[in-house]
């Protein structure tokens, strides 16, 4: 028997047994009132079509309350903090309750934090993937349950999830634009795992921008791996040490653009004479550092509350698939204008 494509309910494993609920509840519980026979024949079913109970029904005489799960992959940054509270205003305006799992960049967490939902029947995900997911199987039962699920930054499976991204091309290749007008010419760009779409994203922007200038790319000062603050300071001391040392980064996020800045300051240079920075980062830390940094700043409170409004059209029956985008603001400031 094929998988049913929505969540199966007690109702569904009595109609297809051709018994009452209550039968199959007991039978799921062990109950010593039905036969053995009965428990293997409910048990296999309920197996067979991926049956979760729900916690909630089971534990409250009335209805349980209505719940939208979200996924993050690192709570503590200000970026989805902010993501996350635009999605829980403009759930509690609909009346709904947000539970969030922080997944520490762990895929192995991510998939548990999948499941855990599944089977507190939330009524639907955000979802923003970590750096290292690259198996998106535990998506995909979310799309064969008929749970809707909507991505935000991090997306994959564009065919069957809606998503809601930045303009990260766009932003990037603006901000190199604004290097390479203000004396910059040898741009490094340090980024996260290349098989993110959101990296993939930025770094084409930078690297059109650079085309554009009839600047020769060096693949040697394109660095991508991990989302990691010691990683990125110890890559960008090590392009600094180097007699061709770039004289202007541009960095894939705040861990990094932060990483970048104190390499900089460590090495003994100046910013922006030595080395210009630009990164993408959130105004309320761009603001507050010596020079206050140029940033690529996204709007991220409103990227949760389209996400979540994108989610609600979904759980109310709209099955159309949306790609919204949320548009970076480049602001500059002191760290990113060479002295000419």
């Amino acid at each position: 028997m094929a998988k049913t494509k929505h969540r199966v309910s007690l109702k569904d494993l009595a109609q297809l047994l051709g018994v009452s609920i209550a039968t199959v509840s007991r039978a799921l519980h062990s109950s010593p009132e039905i036969g053995k026979e009965m428990q293997q024949r409910v048990k296999a079913l309920a197996k067979e079509m991926n049956y979760r109970p729900n916690p909630f029904a089971q534990s409250l005489r009335k209805e349980a309350p209505k719940m939208i799960g979200v996924v993050v992959p690192d709570l503590v940054t200000h970026y989805y903090a902010a993501v996350l509270d635009g999605i829980e205003d403009e759930a509690r305006d609909a009346g709904y309750t947000v539970i969030s799992a922080n997944t520490h960049e762990d895929s192995g967490i991510e998939v548990q934090a999948i499941d855990n939902f599944i089977s507190m029947h939330v009524e639907g995900i955000i979802a923003c993937l970590t750096q290292d997911t690259t198996d998106y199987s535990h998506f995909e039962e979310i799309a064969d349950m008929g749970i809707p699920l909507v991505f935000f930054g991090r997306t994959c499976l564009a065919d069957r999830f809606s998503s809601v991204m930045a303009n990260g091309d766009e932003a990037a290749m603006k901000a190199t634009q604004h290097l390479i007008d203000t004396g910059s010419r040898r741009i490094a760009f340090i980024g996260g795992p290349n098989h993110l779409d959101m990296v993939r994203r930025r770094k084409h922007g930078y690297l059109e921008a650079l085309r554009e200038n009839r600047i020769p790319i060096d693949r040697s000062i394109v660095v991508c791996d991990r989302i990691s603050y010691d990683w990125a300071l110890q890559a960008t001391a090590d392009m600094l040490t180097r007699e061709d040392r770039p004289d202007a980064i541009l960095a894939f996020n705040d861990t990094i653009t932060f990483a970048a800045f104190t390499a900089i300051k460590e090495a003994g240079l100046r910013i922006p004479d030595d080395v210009a920075l630009i990164g993408f980062t959130d105004d309320v830390h761009a603001r507050y550092v010596t020079p206050r940094m140029s940033a690529i700043e996204d709007q991220s409170r409103l990227m949760g509350q389209t996400a979540c409004r994108l989610l609600l059209r979904n759980i109310s029956g709209d099955s159309r698939i949306y790609k919204e985008i949320v548009p970076q603001q480049v602001v500059i400031r002191d760290t990113s204008a060479k002295n000419k």
